[in-house]
């Protein structure tokens, strides 16, 4: 049995309509006007126990709603969801031990007093006794290699720092389901690194089931078999990674160095350029055509060096967010 279930989850919010004018202001004071504007529409998926999926779309998207709905924060409009085998807008007390949401852009440790000062606060919400607080604590902070840290105020923390005690937070009650909003915002890339690799030991120690919005496709590509992609508030991609890239990128890229330069009218008769800097080309090529391609680029041009590459995957998500299209 799935650990999320969503059916046609959908969440509409009124919005207020003001002209501009002194006229209009007094207007909009005694009577607003509003119009519906929908955030998720009509949204459908299940995630199993242990699944690692990964959640994309581009800002306003519907994703940070979508995570709220699932979690409980806001009601939905209509449809039906249930996680862990509970419906989440009901806030029971159970539902709230079994899942966790860390926001990249908003934190729940004290500022100015040390994380294991929150971190004693969280075992006394969720009634941890000191002994299993203390073996939760240890393994924790040891995956997570905050072991000369936790005494020290959150404000003295670097990001990366702070980010892996938020993680320690979310998780010192070992939920099983973990939703993860933007975890990686602003941390360098060794930080980033060491956050994907605690998230995926975590989730083989503990088949935690995880969630997961990120902006750098790095962390995706890292972590994630399956991903769901939302488009203005309808999913428009539910399925593998893989079969993503071979759906949206029927192409390769092939960088060129050329001898001298030449102009664009000259290049484009071997295939479409996607970028020109001095003698550096950038050609897409469709998969079918590669090789054809690549022989008369090196029969018809005098080349210095040549690569044939996927294309960034940041990229092909960009092209799916502009399509639009429901590719299931």
């Amino acid at each position: 049995m799935p650990i999320i279930e969503v059916e046609n989850l959908s969440k509409i919010y009124p919005v207020a309509i003001k002209k501009a004018g002194f006229k209009n202001t007094l207007k909009h004071f005694f009577k607003r006007e509003y119009k519906q504007i929908s955030a998720v529409q009509n949204v459908s998926f299940s995630i199993e126990s242990g699944e690692i999926v990964g959640f994309l779309g581009a800002n306003g998207a519907g994703k940070t709603t979508t995570l709220k709905m699932l979690t409980g924060l806001i009601y939905p409009s209509s449809g039906n969801l249930k996680v862990a085998g509970y419906t989440p807008f009901k806030r029971q007390s159970q539902f709230l031990r079994k899942i966790s949401l860390v926001m990249g852009q908003k934190q729940q440790l004290i500022w100015d007093l040390p994380a294991i000062d929150s971190l004693r606060i969280n075992a006394a919400v969720y009634e941890i006794d000191d002994l299993e607080f203390k073996r939760r604590l240890s393994e924790l902070t040891e995956m997570l290699s905050l072991e000369d840290k936790l005494n020290q105020p959150v404000r003295k923390l670097s990001l990366g720092e702070r980010m892996k005690a938020e993680l320690l937070a979310a998780l010192l009650h070992h939920p099983q389901v973990l939703f993860l909003d933007e975890p990686t915002l602003g941390l360098d890339v060794n930080a980033q690194a060491a956050v994907r690799d605690f998230l995926r030991n975590y989730n083989q120690r503990y088949q935690g089931t995880i969630l997961l919005t990120s902006h750098y496709m790095a962390d995706i590509t890292a972590l994630c078999q399956r991903v769901m992609t939302i488009h203005q508030g309808q999913l428009i991609y539910d399925g593998s990674l893989e079969q993503l890239l071979d759906n949206f990128a029927p192409y390769r890229e092939v960088k060129v160095e050329l001898a001298q330069c030449l102009p664009l009218e000259e290049l484009n008769k071997f295939a479409e350029i996607e970028s020109l800097d001095g003698q550096q080309v950038r050609f897409l090529v469709r998969r079918e055509k590669l090789t054809s391609t690549v022989t008369n680029i090196l029969n018809g041009l005098e080349v210095l060096d040549l690569s044939v590459n996927e294309p960034p995957i940041e990229e092909i998500i960009g092209r799916l967010f502009s399509q639009g299209k429901v590719n299931n």
